[in-house]
């Protein structure tokens, strides 16, 4: 039988509702320079992507010149930062499920296509960063998602084998990255589906089969 030892978040959109903050920081950005990412293209294409990757795709979708990505990165970082102290607070579910995964003995880390800085932000003003053994960034692999690496990294980090290990992920760039790692999948649609009842009955739902 698999018994399920880990659970690994991702962060944005899954712990912290944060999409709509990179969206807007994005494009607050690049606006300067006359670009924006349609809501469509966000939501479809860009969703879940570190920045640099975004940029990337943008230099090469509408012409955006290649010289300006650190530039933007580091105004986006700058906008989403002042986002996070203005929105980022606790979340009873997750405070709540966070903390009797851990009574219950289940191992917790985060790993995010966010930079290092804002994982750390946003966790901590979310009190929900001492429940995890460690977090892992963009900054910390070669590839990020739709790449395994993060997660694959994780997985060895804990010293557990992939069967072994739940992934909470809520976009199809983390869906593909959890799948491709080995570990089982609970989709999220929202921060409100990362609760306690119904983390446990996807976790019962790997164990009894």
């Amino acid at each position: 039988m698999t018994q399920i030892k880990a659970v690994i978040f991702d962060m944005d959109g899954v712990l912290i509702d944060a999409k709509e903050w990179h969206y807007e920081a994005l494009n607050r950005a690049l606006g300067y320079f006359g670009v924006e990412i349609t809501r469509y293209d966000h939501l479809v294409t860009y969703d879940g992507l570190p920045t640099r990757t975004k940029l990337k795709m943008l230099s090469k979708e509408k012409g955006l010149p290649e010289g300006l990505h650190t530039f933007l990165n580091d105004l986006k970082q700058k906008f989403t930062m002042e986002i996070i102290f203005q929105k980022c607070k606790p979340i009873f579910i997750h405070q709540y499920a966070l903390s009797k995964l851990k009574a219950e003995g289940y191992t917790m880390a985060v790993c995010s296509n966010s930079i290092r800085d804002t994982v750390y932000t946003m966790l901590t003003k979310a009190a929900i960063l001492n429940y995890f053994e460690f977090f892992l960034s963009n900054e910390d692999v070669t590839k990020g998602k739709p790449d395994p690496e993060m997660y694959t990294m994780a997985i060895h980090k804990l010293g557990l084998k992939p069967e072994e290990c739940l992934i909470v992920e809520d976009n199809e760039h983390g869906v593909q990255a959890a799948l491709a790692s080995g570990a089982h999948l609970y989709k999220v649609e929202s921060i409100e589906d990362v609760n306690w009842y119904d983390i446990q009955r996807r976790i019962h739902t790997i164990q009894v089969n």
